[in-house]
């Protein structure tokens, strides 16, 4: 009866993730194309915040209760996940448009953060910073995001996409909604993934970086789909690199402030994945400036051998 039930409020959590940033996602946007703020850069920050939600829910409410194994887990597996399935799945359906600009500073950005990640986790050259993330070490990391949001905003692009809406007092109620229950949705992941994991035998690594990630990023899912379906490209790949650099500089930042993380040894295989994953998709950004559909079925292809090697481990 346990193990049904931890089956019921898993599906349900994900549900409430899902529903919960979707209505954050809208209002939010509805909200920064009143301020006249392009799609691309809605895409990096506010959409990529919203969407992040998810991830900021259930990473420092493992933080805060020790799960360091789901804290870190969920962050390096959704970003694996947003690169991967989303991305590819999303090209796989209609090819996304690259600029130079997405490439070159915000692509770029992501694989400099993503190399200074392993480094603070692991050192380099046999230059050992430590076995955790300390607040100072998260507090550069949050920093880090704080500066890049606000260099995006004060380097405003030319709106090149206009909204339908514009914000109403409707907005703002479906935004704080929407946080409450992701807020909700990460509590009961966290708590009924470690469950599941546990009764199956499958360590909460596994569990973080596969099916805890795939819940936690559905939003990024349904965002990126529709923004590519709609013809915004910018919007659609933007959502994913400024996720993954909010899970990265925010959520990792966040948790280590709130709860110094202990970093696990068995990490390590999943950050290389997570470089070369990084590296691969700016060469095919650049490639033709578009990420073609068979580019796409790449990405997949080399997400389902990743997670048949993690539950295969």
């Amino acid at each position: 009866m346990t193990l049904l039930l931890d089956i019921i409020l898993v599906i349900g959590s994900i549900a409430m993730l899902w529903k919960g940033a979707d209505w954050l996602v809208e209002a939010a946007s509805e909200i920064a194309h009143s301020l006249k703020i392009s799609d691309l850069i809605i895409g990096l920050t506010v959409v990529a915040f919203g969407t992040s939600a998810p991830e900021f829910a259930v990473t420092i409410r493992a933080a805060i209760t020790g799960q360091t194994d789901i804290s870190i887990g969920n962050v390096v597996g959704s970003n694996i996940f947003n690169l991967g399935f989303i991305l590819g799945g999303t090209a796989m359906i209609r090819a996304i448009k690259i600029t130079p600009k997405l490439l070159y500073r915000d692509g770029f950005f992501l694989f400099s953060v993503t190399l200074l990640i392993y480094v603070l986790f692991f050192g380099v050259n046999g230059w050992d910073i430590g076995d955790n993330i300390s607040v100072f070490e998260g507090s550069i990391l949050f920093l880090t995001l704080i500066g890049y949001i606000l260099f995006l905003f004060i380097k405003k692009e030319t709106i090149e996409e206009t909204h339908p809406k514009s914000a109403t007092l409707n907005s703002y109620a479906y935004f704080f909604l929407g946080l409450f229950m992701i807020v909700l949705g990460g509590h009961l992941m966290v708590e009924h993934a470690s469950s599941l994991a546990r009764a199956f035998g499958v360590s909460d690594w596994v569990i973080a970086v596969t099916i805890v990630a795939a819940g936690t990023s559905a939003p990024e899912l349904a965002t990126s789909l529709t923004a590519a379906l709609k013809e915004k490209h910018g919007m659609a790949i933007g959502n994913l690199i400024g996720s993954d650099l909010f899970n990265l500089l925010g959520v990792l930042g966040l948790a280590g402030i709130i709860n110094p993380t202990y970093i696990q040894a068995d990490i390590h295989s999943s950050i290389i994945v997570l470089i070369i994953m990084v590296l691969m998709v700016l060469i095919m950004m650049r490639t033709g400036w578009r990420i073609s559909r068979a580019e796409g079925t790449l990405l997949v292809s080399l997400n389902l051998v990743r997670w048949y090697l993690d539950f295969a481990g």
